[in-house]
C-alpha cells in the first residue's frame, strides 16, 4: 500500500522507563486508512489495542511492526536494561530487524512440514540461541507436546493457532503482536486456548500487544487498553479505569460494566459461595471451585447494579454496597443514564431510566447503596 504522510508533532517525554512510545501520522490514497496517535504503552504485560472494525488497529500494528511505513513517525521502546529505537526522522529499522514475534489471525504454518518442523524453522530464524529448556518451556506453556508429530491439516483451528504463538515465542521477541489471534476460531475452540494465552502472559516477560474487538477477550488477559476510534485514540490506561469511563464518544460495548480484580478470602459452604475481596470491599459470588487467595477477574455489568438511598435488608439481592455518585452522562438511549459510583478504591457503573434518576435526586456527591444483582468471573 503506497502511503501518503504528513508530519505530526510528537509531545512524548523521552526515555521514560518500562513505556513503548508510539507517534503516527498515516494517511492513505487507497484505502481508509488513518491514524494520528501519539501515546506510551507499557512495556509489560498485556496491552490491548481495542475498537470496532475500521478503527485503526491492525494499522497501528502493522506500522510498529515495520510493515506500514509513516515516514514522519517516530517508535521507541524503553524497557529495564534494553533502550531501542525502531524509527524516527533518521532511522527506519526494517521488519526483519525488529525483535517482534508476529501472530495473525490465520496460523499460516508451512503445511508440508509437521507442527514440529515449523517450530524449527522459527529457531533457525531468531537472533540468539535457543537452549532446550527455553524450546521444552514453550511447548509446555502452549500444551502442544502431544501434537509436534502432526502436519497442519491435522490440527484443529485452536491447535494450529497455539503452534503459531509457538513460533512467535521461540525468536525470542523483544516484543509480541497478536492481530486478532482467536477471530478466525468458534467459540469452543476461543475456550480452549485462552487458559494458554494466560499461562503465556505469566511464563514469559515479554510485553504483548493484543489486538482485538472481542470484549470478552480483553477483559479476561488485558492489564492496559488503548481503545482507538477512526485512527485515533480515544481512551487509554489501566483496563478497571477505563471500562469504568461513561464519557466516551462511544461505548465499549452494547452493554457499560466494570473490571475488578480480587482474591478469594473466605468461603460458605452451607450455601456454595465465595467471597471476594477487592481494595475496600467485598462481595459474594457462586463457589465455582477457586481456591482461597486465588486472583480472579470480575465482571460487573451496569445493567445488573441498582441504587437506593437507604440499605435495605428485605431483598433477596447479597451483595449492597456503600458508593459516592462521581458522575451522571445520558446513555445512547435517550431514556437512560450511566452512572459512576465511586466504591474506595474501585468504580462501579449502574444503568438507570433518566426517571430514576430525577426520583433518587441524584447528583455527584451523593451518598447511596449500590445493590449489585449479578457478578461474573472473567473466565
Amino acid at each position: 500500500m503506497t502511503a501518503n504522510t504528513r508530519a505530526t508533532h510528537s509531545i512524548i517525554e523521552p526515555n521514560l522507563p518500562n513505556t513503548l512510545q508510539v507517534n503516527f501520522t498515516l494517511t492513505s490514497s487507497q484505502q481508509i486508512t488513518y491514524l494520528d496517535i501519539d501515546t506510551r504503552i507499557p512495556a509489560k504485560g498485556v496491552t490491548a489495542i481495542y475498537g470496532h472494525s475500521g478503527s485503526g488497529k491492525t494499522s497501528l500494528l502493522r506500522c510498529i511492526a515495520g510493515l506500514e511505513k509513516a515516514p514522519n513517525g517516530s517508535l521507541a521502546i524503553h524497557k529495564d536494561d534494553w533502550q531501542a529505537t525502531w524509527q524516527d526522522s533518521n532511522i527506519f529499522l526494517p521488519v526483519h530487524k525488529r525483535p517482534i514475534g508476529y501472530v495473525f489471525q490465520e496460523a499460516s504454518l508451512f503445511a508440508h512440514l509437521n507442527a514440529e518442523k515449523n517450530l524449527r524453522y522459527a529457531i533457525k530464524r531468531a537472533d540468539k540461541k535457543v537452549t532446550q529448556e527455553f524450546y521444552q518451556r514453550v511447548i509446555a506453556v502452549m500444551g502442544i507436546n502431544d501434537i509436534l508429530e502432526r502436519y497442519p491439516n491435522q490440527l484443529s483451528g485452536g491447535e494450529r493457532q497455539r503452534i503459531a504463538i509457538a513460533r512467535a515465542l521461540l525468536i525470542q521477541p523483544r516484543l509480541l503482536l497478536m492481530d486478532e489471534p482467536l477471530a478466525a476460531l468458534d467459540h469452543q475452540r476461543k475456550q480452549e486456548i485462552l487458559p494458554y494465552l494466560e499461562k503465556l502472559q505469566q511464563s514469559f516477560d515479554i510485553p504483548i500487544l493484543y489486538v482485538s474487538h472481542s470484549m470478552d477477550e480483553v477483559a479476561r488477559l488485558a492489564d492496559h487498553i488503548v481503545v482507538l476510534d477512526q485512527g485515533k485514540v480515544i481512551a487509554e490506561g489501566k483496563l478497571t479505569d477505563v471500562f469504568s469511563r461513561i464519557d466516551l464518544p462511544q461505548r465499549l460495548e452494547d452493554e457499560s460494566g466494570v473490571i475488578l480484580t480480587g482474591k478469594v478470602v473466605e468461603k460458605d459452604s452451607q450455601w456454595n459461595l465465595m467471597r471476594i475481596a477487592f481494595a475496600d470491599h467485598s462481595i459474594w459470588i457462586p463457589d465455582s471451585g477457586e481456591t482461597l487467595e486465588q486472583t480472579v477477574r470480575t465482571r460487573i455489568l451496569a445493567k445488573d447494579v441498582s441504587l437506593s438511598l437507604t440499605q435495605h435488608e428485605d431483598t433477596s439481592i447479597v451483595n449492597r454496597l456503600p458508593v459516592k455518585v462521581v458522575a451522571i452522562n445520558a446513555d445512547t438511549d435517550n431514556a437512560m443514564a450511566l452512572v459512576r459510583l465511586k466504591m474506595g478504591g474501585e468504580f462501579l457503573v449502574a444503568k438507570m431510566t433518566q426517571k430514576s434518576v430525577y426520583h433518587l435526586n441524584l447528583s455527584q456527591g451523593t451518598i447511596v447503596w449500590a445493590q449489585v444483582k449479578s457478578v461474573a468471573l472473567v473466565r
